[in-house]
């Protein structure tokens, strides 16, 4: 044969014995069969076996095998984003004619898909307050196919009680999906939130995480996962994922393994972090309130306190994250202001990175309820990194002397 023939039907194999820390990087789109017949009896919905690289690699189903242990699950797929994730759920179990609830104080996109596409696929959604189970009742109709969770809420934290929440669901016989970003999997395991009437523990039908957070860790790579204990969801979840042909590059797959070690470490590291500038924040007088799951005055502290501290974690688990409510005599420009002259927060979306970030937010226009939980002003997110403490303090102090 040619010397480009070779290049491409090269006899050689490498040995199959091989071990290292990290997970080999498998790039594929055509798998080989060894012959017809493996062709035809391949089944790649239970990993027992490879088909197509859209359907898995070692890569992604070792990945997809982590993250499931990870979230207290069994399943997992793989998705570009959280968004995605979010948009796999809604577009696997919702119909014309069916009706989604989201939480009022829910990531912002996701209501945001519920009034673009899945109002033009005739799925209506309608929002309920997450601090209150029997408005959540109130609330499903027969067309409730499915409610979403979010714990903590977004920009404003407010910790909801699960519990009762899922039960609500439970009740009314309604699928629920948690948006467990914020937890990661360690904060609870939204699968098992406390026992159940029989052998099965209370918890939620299924999560999603955006892996671009705290499991990348780099604030360079955008990933989600879907996970579920059900063997009947995770099939009708993942023949649409097939069909959807939503699949994940091996080298972002790769990067999110590499980073899964040091998981608990950075949390619980930005976690500390993010309570010592939460605890020094309340004592400035521009801050009027404290937006902390774990701050004794939050919304919803007891929720989280029953839900998040345990025997082996006594002072709990929280994401380092915590937002501020600006005195209103600050207006919108000065507050921005605040914002800009920030040198070590950066003005950026996301979180879970090395990189502390800051962003300012306008309730009035993501917000359809009322909000009597929260002062009167402005509202400012902190999304802590992996820097020096001390350095980050001073740099807000610094911050607030433009607002005088």
């Amino acid at each position: 044969m040619s010397r480009s023939t070779d290049l491409i039907h090269h006899p050689y194999q490498p040995p199959a014995e091989f071990e290292a820390p990290q997970v080999g990087v498998f790039k594929a789109s055509t798998v080989i069969f060894p012959n017809v017949a493996a062709m035809r009896t391949r089944e790649w919905l239970d990993k027992s076996a490879y088909t197509y690289g859209l359907h898995g690699t070692p890569t992604t189903f070792t990945l997809e095998e982590r993250l499931a242990t990870l979230e207290g699950g069994t399943h997992c797929i793989l998705t570009p984003s959280g968004l995605a994730a979010i948009a796999h759920v809604d577009f696997a179990l919702l119909q014309s004619g069916d009706e989604v609830l989201i939480p009022d104080n829910a990531y912002g996109p996701n209501k945001a898909l519920a009034e673009g596409e899945l109002a033009r696929f005739g799925i209506t959604h309608a929002l309920y307050n997450p601090m209150d189970a029997q408005d959540l009742a109130a609330r499903i109709t027969e067309r409730t196919r499915l409610v979403w969770l979010e714990a903590a809420g977004s920009v404003t934290m407010e910790f909801p009680d699960l519990p009762a929440l899922v039960r609500v669901c439970c009740e009314r016989g309604v699928l629920c999906a948690l948006d467990n970003t914020w937890g990661a999997g360690l904060a609870f395991n939204a699968f098992d939130l406390e026992p159940g009437q029989g052998s099965a523990p209370l918890g939620v039908d299924l999560t999603i995480h955006a892996l671009t957070k705290y499991p990348s860790g780099g604030g360079d790579v955008l990933m989600g996962s879907i996970v579920t204990r059900s063997d009947d969801l995770a099939r009708t979840l993942k023949l649409s994922h097939m069909r959807l042909g939503t699949g994940v590059g091996a080298n972002d797959a790769e990067a999110v393994l590499r980073a899964l070690p040091s998981l608990p470490l950075r949390y619980q590291a930005q976690d500390q972090a993010a309570r010592r500038l939460a605890a020094w924040c309340a004592l400035q007088a521009p801050f009027t309130q404290v937006l902390h799951p774990a701050w004794t005055d939050a919304p919803g502290h007891a929720h989280w306190k029953n839900l998040c501290v345990t025997a082996e974690v006594p002072q709990g688990l929280a994401a380092g994250i915590f937002s501020v409510v600006m005195d209103e005599r600050f207006s919108s420009a000065q507050v921005d202001g605040f914002c800009d002259a920030l040198k070590l927060f950066k003005i950026g979306y996301s979180w879970g990175g090395p990189m502390s970030l800051v962003m300012p937010y306008n309730l009035r226009s993501s917000r359809a309820m009322p909000t009597p939980h929260l002062k009167p002003g402005r509202v400012v997110r902190f999304c802590i990194g992996l820097e020096d403490v001390d350095d980050l303090q001073n740099d807000i102090a610094q911050a607030l002397q433009h607002l005088k």
